[in-house]
């Protein structure tokens, strides 16, 4: 600490000032006329009373105090320009996406991003974001790593989904924000942290009025009567990773492909595992390497031990290889008759939406398209921080553009077929086409009597 020492005369007095950044301490001298002499044993003793005062200020504050103030203090430098930057780096992510659309996708997606640039409604999610994280229990709120400064919330926030919606590398973002690159690192895996905490309030099951009211017809032109209907939609996506070869020297599109359709090694992707609701919501999530070759087995067995997960006829739509159960119902994988072909399309109306849901995720956020890691728990906590905000943005009413995509998984072969899962398909099949007939034939004698 720089101390500044000067001498004053007031009054007849000779005045020591020691000037601190925050006050003034004063300590009178007496000048000694009467002997012209200026009394050195008076100086000693204003300077050790000097001392005294300094100590007494500075001496309450402990070692926590002292940190947590350095902290305010490198917190308010880095809080000037980083929201600004922050958004330019969204921005300009959107903005690139945009110019990567097809033509008769452009002015949906000018639509979209005009609503996204909208202040009031960014500061909404932001705004809802945060008091989420709040209050979460997480590691990240309960301690900190002494001596290192952090960001307000506000700017975390603001960071990790700079990191999350594009591409760029740690040191890019570290280049562009100026901060340095291992506490860019820090950062987005602590904010992943907070976020994963609340995975429980954000990706659940739903059950009760909300079950119900979530509740689908399997087929809207059939109507609701003895149909059943549609819970929800299990399916899966891959996400690559860095492989054991290295990183690669692909951009765009274009990395994403080479990794799931060249790579060899099963670990190169992430397995995601999901369930969405007829709104795309998630409240079902899994997240496993990509050695797993596990098809929702967990799942089937947790529906068939716990009924009442599923309101009364309805029953979870899943998409090929995964198992035929009384609660899960699947496509065929060659539909050789007439029933069979209309049970799939039926079927593929539901598994859609699915399908959009996974483009949306992985358009808002495209770290997901390639991440660059290898560490599968540190991948993993990325992934299930873009599934949770999904249902964050979703719950705000943010939808983002996305193109409805079916990913490839290679040779489909039909999962497990359980006896009870053949006969209730069957007898599903059979309705389906009993009533498509019998609104024909309808169809046809009204025509008729209209002639």
């Amino acid at each position: 600490m720089c101390v500044s020492w000067r001498f004053l005369h007031l009054n007849g007095f000779w005045c020591l000032r020691s000037v601190y950044p925050s006050s003034y301490l004063f300590m009178c001298i007496d000048w000694q006329s009467s002997t012209g002499m200026y009394s050195s044993a008076c100086v000693v003793s204003a300077g050790r009373a000097v001392l005294e005062l300094i100590q007494s200020d500075w001496e309450p504050l402990s070692h926590g105090e002292l940190e947590q103030r350095l902290d305010q203090t490198v917190e308010e430098i880095l809080e000037a320009d980083l929201i600004e930057k922050a958004r330019t780096l969204v921005r300009s992510t959107c903005q690139q996406q945009l110019l990567e659309s097809k033509p008769q996708e452009y002015s949906e997606v000018t639509e979209q991003l005009q609503l996204a640039a909208d202040t009031g409604n960014e500061n909404y999610i932001i705004q809802y974001i945060k008091d989420l994280l709040q209050n979460s229990d997480s590691s990240y709120n309960r301690s900190r790593r002494p001596g290192r400064p952090r960001l307000s919330l506000n700017h975390t926030v603001l960071l990790s989904l700079a990191l999350l919606s594009s591409r760029l590398s740690y040191r890019s973002v570290s280049a562009r924000f100026r901060v340095e690159k291992g506490n860019i690192h820090r950062i987005f895996f602590s904010f992943c942290d907070r976020v994963n905490a609340l995975e429980n309030q954000h990706i659940r099951w739903l059950t009760g009025q909300e079950a119900e009211q979530n509740l689908k017809p399997f087929s809207g032109s059939l109507g609701e009567k003895d149909l059943p209907r549609v819970f929800g939609i299990l399916g899966s996506m891959r996400i690559p990773l860095r492989g054991p070869v290295g990183k690669q020297d692909i951009e765009g599109e274009a990395m994403e492909e080479s990794v799931l359709e060249k790579e060899i090694h099963p670990d190169s992707w992430l397995n995601l595992e999901l369930v969405c609701d007829s709104q795309g919501k998630f409240m079902h999530c899994r997240i496993s390497k990509g050695s797993d070759t596990d098809k929702a087995s967990s799942l089937k067995e947790r529906l068939k031990q716990k009924p009442e997960m599923l309101p009364q006829d309805s029953y979870l739509i899943a998409k090929f290889g995964y198992p035929l159960s009384g609660q899960i119902l699947t496509p065929y994988l060659t539909a050789s008759s007439q029933r069979e072909k209309l049970y799939n399309q039926f079927l593929e109306a539901h598994l859609d939406v699915l399908d959009r849901a996974a483009a949306e995720l992985k358009s808002r956020f495209q770290r997901l398209r390639y991440l660059d890691m290898v560490n599968f728990e540190r991948a993993k906590a990325v992934v299930l921080t873009a599934c949770i905000l999904h249902n964050m943005f979703l719950a705000g009413g943010d939808r983002f553009p996305a193109k409805a995509q079916r990913e490839e998984m290679g040779n489909e072969v039909e999962g497990e077929r359980e006896e009870e899962g053949v006969r209730k398909r069957e007898a599903i099949v059979d309705l389906l086409y009993r009533k498509m007939e019998k609104g024909f034939h309808r169809a046809v004698i009204t025509d008729q009597k209209m002639e």
